[in-house]
């Protein structure tokens, strides 16, 4: 069996299950360890926004791996190619940015799966299918096993989300908020009604296909509002973000605890 078959992941988040994970855009595999042993439900390795590339994508998606956690990928552009060694190299799914169309969205599904379902190149040998562990009968199976996350984060992508949930294939509409906002000409105002009205169309349109709503939380605080809404694949936090939080709260209690002089 491949190794992108991570313990039914993709039925998991297809069941509506909420699973918590988060970005890891510091290129570490220190930091994927980490995160991979903290009891995330899935991790995202972003090569989109990320300082790591793929020269050091395959030993963070070790990293995580040591954890159990699943590791997709957040490539930078839908092409079958850059998809393909992402998939090659063990991810148990691919996120795609800006996916506004549905030509997109059937790019992004046709790159997961092996011919004749889809045009990604076969590569037995490779880490994605086990080192040689599988056959040329199981390659479909491992297709059917990875995740596809198409990002709704321009207004393009709003006014059609409804035909771009209904591409099978597509197992989560991943809302990016802040893209999203800039892209709606609000930028940051996540309760302006023009960023609720988008974020109630795309609701709309997931439950209409039983499709998952992800997204990146703005902030924690905003947990049960994108909770009550139905989202449930829902990531927390950034690892170079939580980096930098945790050295200005650290500073500002020691700071705080100086005697005045």
């Amino acid at each position: 069996m491949g190794m992108t078959s991570t313990s039914g992941f993709r039925s998991r988040v297809r069941r509506g299950e909420v699973l918590l994970g988060m970005f890891l855009q510091m290129g570490s595999a220190v930091a994927a360890e980490i995160a991979g042993r903290a009891g995330l439900d899935w991790a995202v390795v972003d090569l989109e926004h990320g300082a790591g590339t793929e020269a050091n994508l395959l030993a963070q998606l070790q990293a995580i791996a040591g954890g159990g956690t699943p590791a997709v990928v957040r490539v930078e552009s839908c092409t079958r190619i850059r998809i393909g060694r992402a998939l090659d190299l063990g991810a148990a799914g691919i996120m795609v940015p800006q996916v506004s169309t549905v030509e997109e969205a059937q790019d992004l599904v046709a790159s997961l799966r092996y011919p004749p379902a889809g045009v990604r190149g076969v590569a037995l040998s490779a880490r994605g299918a086990g080192y040689g562990e599988t056959r040329h009968s199981g390659v479909s199976a491992i297709g059917e096993s990875l995740l596809g996350i198409a990002q709704v984060e321009t207004a393009i992508a709003v006014s059609n989300v409804a035909e771009i949930a209904a591409v099978d294939g597509i197992d989560v509409l991943f809302v990016g908020p802040s893209d999203l906002s800039h892209s709606l000409g609000v930028p940051g105002a996540f309760d302006s009604i023009t960023y609720r009205d988008a974020l109630d169309q795309i609701v709309k349109a997931a439950r209409s296909q039983g499709k998952a709503l992800g997204v990146h939380l703005p902030g924690v605080a905003a947990a049960e509002q994108y909770l009550e809404l139905g989202f449930t694949f829902v990531s927390v936090a950034a690892d170079g973000a939580l980096l930098a939080a945790g050295v200005r709260n650290a500073l500002q209690a020691v700071r705080g605890a100086r005697p005045p002089s």
